[in-house]
């Protein structure tokens, strides 16, 4: 019986793996996004980047903001959850901090998500932080309103932080140091004047935790000193 010639090998692209999981479209992308930056992340440049056509990549995402939130749900998967207080008041601290902790590890997810609307659009599992802040509002006694005002305040003041710091980072990477005055009018600014160089100094210090503690006090007293909208 004469044996059946060999069938030939597929044409193609060949010596590169094949895409096979999401998980590998989404390490390529961490790593276009960490060399070069979220702004220039696009299907085309991931496709190159893991050399293959962008038509494989859209059977597994649907576009740049799917992908984006896709890096974010899984960013916050990878990190671990800690055992949150009971007291209404450090569960929103301790929330707040790894919320911080989280966005400081990757500076550029504090980018794309303080575009309105995008925390809403992670799943459930990752929006833990976000739910144990309104948790401890509403334990606390604040009305949905207050709720929302307390997360609003906190996470406008950690996306803050984490934003002027990654960015005062990467300048000082990119070898321009820190902008300051040492001839400054003592007679037109005499606060500023007296600090003089030491500013940079003094602003390079990490005050966040103190800086969050003293802010949820405040907010926390505020909420408890309004009467309830619809009393009285």
């Amino acid at each position: 019986m004469s044996r059946r010639p060999a069938s030939p090998a597929p044409h193609g692209r060949t010596g590169r793996p094949p895409v096979t999981s999401r998980t590998q479209i989404l390490e390529a992308a961490r790593r276009l996004i960490d060399r070069d930056g979220w702004e220039k992340l696009t299907i085309r440049r991931l496709a190159a980047e893991m050399g293959i056509g962008a038509t494989t990549l859209y059977h597994h995402i649907r576009n740049k903001d799917d992908l984006l939130v896709l890096l974010l749900n899984h960013h916050i998967g990878q990190l671990g959850r800690p055992q949150l207080p009971s007291d209404p008041r450090e569960r929103i601290v301790a929330a707040a901090t790894a919320m911080h902790d989280a966005l400081t590890a990757w500076p550029w997810a504090a980018e794309v998500l303080s575009a309105d609307g995008f925390v809403g659009l992670l799943d459930e599992s990752a929006m833990w932080m976000v739910e144990a802040i309104v948790s401890g509002a509403d334990d606390y006694g604040c009305t949905p309103e207050q709720t929302v005002d307390v997360f609003r305040s906190i996470w406008y003041y950690t996306v803050g932080e984490v934003l002027v710091r990654a960015h005062s980072a990467r300048r000082r990477a990119d070898g321009e140091p820190f902008a300051y005055r040492d001839d400054l009018d003592a007679s037109q600014v005499p606060h500023l004047a007296a600090i003089g160089v030491r500013w940079a100094a003094l602003a390079a210090r990490d005050i966040y935790p103190q800086g969050l503690r003293t802010f949820v006090d405040a907010l926390l007293a505020q909420a408890a000193s309004e009467t309830p909208r619809g009393v009285g």
